[in-house]
């Protein structure tokens, strides 16, 4: 380990300085021993005795990034912020240094706007130009103006904002009117006054601090919401709190890391209290519990991909069983062909739509059915179609399982489920597939059997078992037929479907609930950070999920390392090497929490030694 460490090495932004595993991570204090005393050297001397050009790098990498984002922050950019088409109202963005000239006299409207910003002015807008003669160029009589100086503002650059009428015309010709309204002069020293590309707003909000990822990711969503449920999880991911629990892992991290690399720094020339193992045992159990909150954020992001994404939902069953009638009176229009004739609908019909706040792509699959004799004979077209029902199924977040009424007999099994939906509902995954069952054409019944009958048969049914949530499957019973013909009179509940909806309800809500763990801790559980994580993306649900490998991969670096931790020179140097083996996955953990905010790479070196030496 003394040879390799020695030897020199290439300098890296973002790698600490002393050897070519270092990169930042944390965690709070371990020892009670201070790492200032067993070091006994300053952050300035052990900088200048490990690397002596690292300021000076830094220092280089600083202004090239900066000079790049700053040749990018000098341009102003507009663009119109609402919908393009005829409205009312239509509202054009300015961000830039620009603003200054183009809310000045004499540009487009013949007075001024305050320079403190913030108040609304009534102005008349004009050609760039045309005041100078006796019948100028009026583009907008009555527009209201707004100037809002940086750095308190949507992009933290100065914002002018013009309020128009809404037509297309008007529109079109006070765009063409903002390039005009710089002078030449300007247009030097302020590079350009262009249209804005798409995003172009948001990521200068980002570069200046005014939003993180995190927060981009959920002003998407809430431009995209359509269903309360999508607009209450755009709303939680619109504040920062979920950053700053991203930021608060990335900084144990951080500090778990500082403590690695002063052990693997000085843990040859200065006496330590641990050995290896157990110091590493010490660090591990903090990783573990952070490891263990992780996987909880990671199990709520899945909820929450269902949100918003909408939940996938198909209607299995045999041919004639009612399926597309169950679909049309879900969805209140004739979405699907319904026939007595068996086996109407060969291909998938999916229709998306609101229910109880929850975004649903309903899915009326092709009857199932095997080929017993004495039976028509299943055709090319009908197989590709039981195909595809059984695809569309597997892949579907609920299953409604729809049987008719008229199969139900006192004398027989119950219920009567054919070999094809039993394989089809056998194939789907229990852990992560919901199934609800339907008995549908309850009018047409003569003998009604006990519906407690049915509910115990269905719960007891090998196939449907596994598949029930506390040991109860959801099961209704309903009648298309009589929730339309008695739609609008004083029934309450006509064919027992509005029960149906609000058990389909319940059944979105326990899958989208933010799950929370038995045990956290420091305390109790903290359901409000668990619903937080529901607002997490695929993106960072991804990333959350590599940097959790990083951390198994840590912590199985740390049961070798104990099993290493002897008294002998070779066992010695293996725990030593599984220790920097062990360092280097934190720090491509908190590299990938750096990534999701967008925040923290540059400052790795920093931080790190501010780590080692602070303590």
């Amino acid at each position: 380990m003394r040879q390799w460490r020695n030897k020199p090495h290439c300098w890296k932004v973002g790698y600490s300085c002393h050897h070519p595993i270092n990169q930042k991570l944390a965690i709070p204090p371990i020892r009670s021993k201070s790492l200032s005393q067993a070091v006994g050297l300053t952050h300035q001397d052990y900088s200048r005795k490990t690397c002596p050009t690292r300021d000076s790098r830094l220092v280089g990498y600083g202004k090239r990034r900066l000079g790049s984002l700053q040749r990018q922050h000098d341009s102003t950019i507009y663009a119109l912020s609402t919908p393009p088409g005829r409205s009312a109202i239509a509202i054009i963005r300015i961000s830039g240094p620009a603003c200054l000239h183009v809310r000045s006299l004499g540009s487009l409207f013949a007075n001024g706007v305050k320079a403190t910003g913030r108040y609304a002015a009534l102005r008349t807008l004009y050609e760039p130009g045309s005041l100078l003669f006796a019948d100028p160029q009026v583009l907008d009589p009555n527009a209201l103006v707004l100037f809002f100086p940086a750095p308190k503002t949507v992009t933290g650059e100065d914002v002018l904002e013009l309020h128009l009428h809404g037509g297309a015309a008007v529109v079109k010709a006070v765009l063409n009117a903002i390039p005009k309204t710089l002078l030449p002069s300007s247009q030097a020293d302020l590079h350009s006054l262009c249209y804005a590309e798409p995003g172009e707003f948001t990521r200068r909000a980002f570069y200046n601090n005014r939003l993180d990822l995190t927060q981009i990711e959920a002003l998407g969503d809430t431009l995209s919401a359509e269903t309360e449920q999508q607009r209450r999880l755009a709303v939680r991911g619109a504040t920062n709190a979920l950053a700053r629990e991203y930021e608060d892992w990335r900084q144990k991290l951080l500090y778990a890391r500082g403590e690695l690399e002063a052990f693997i720094d000085f843990s040859e020339d200065q006496h330590f209290d641990e050995s290896s193992g157990r110091f590493l045992n010490s660090v591990a159990t903090q990783v573990g519990q952070l490891r263990r909150q992780m996987q909880t954020n990671i199990q709520n992001s899945f909820r929450g991909e269902l949100l918003r994404n909408g939940i996938s939902v198909a209607l299995v069953g045999a041919p004639n069983a009612g399926k597309s009638s169950l679909l049309n009176k879900i969805v209140q229009r004739e979405a699907s062909i319904v026939s007595k004739q068996a086996g109407t609908t060969r291909d998938v019909v999916e229709v998306g739509i609101d229910i109880g706040g929850f975004y649903c792509r309903f899915g009326d699959l092709a009857g199932l059915r095997g080929n017993p004799p004495g039976r028509e004979d299943i055709g090319e077209i009908e197989m590709e179609g039981m195909r595809r029902a059984k695809t569309h199924a597997r892949n579907a977040d609920v299953i409604i399982l729809v049987l008719s009424s008229e199969d139900l007999r006192a004398d027989a099994e119950i219920p009567l489920i054919n070999s094809e939906v039993k394989d089809t509902l056998r194939s789907c995954d229990a852990e992560t597939q919901r199934i609800v069952c339907v008995i549908n054409k309850s009018d047409l019944v003569q003998t009604c059997i006990p519906t407690s009958e049915i509910y115990t048969k269905l719960n007891q049914h090998s196939v449907l078992q596994e598949h029930s949530v506390r040991g109860t499957l959801p099961v209704f019973v309903v009648s298309c037929k009589e929730a339309e013909a008695l739609a609008g009179t004083d029934n309450s509940d006509p064919g027992a479907f509005q029960t149906f909806l609000q058990g389909l309800t319940s059944v979105f809500e326990s899958m989208t609930t933010a799950h929370q763990p038995h045990e956290q801790f420091g305390g109790q559980v903290d359901s409000s950070r668990c619903e937080l994580s529901l607002g997490a993306s695929e993106r960072q649900r991804r990333l959350l999920q590599q940097c959790a490998k990083f951390l198994d991969a840590f912590l199985d670096d740390v049961r070798l390392a104990d099993s290493h931790d002897h008294t002998d020179d070779e066992d010695t140097a293996a725990a030593e090497t599984d220790v920097v083996l062990a360092a280097e996955n934190l720090r491509s953990a908190a590299d990938c929490l750096a990534k999701i905010t967008g925040r923290g790479e540059a400052g790795d070196v920093e931080e790190v030694l501010g780590v080692v030496f602070q303590k």
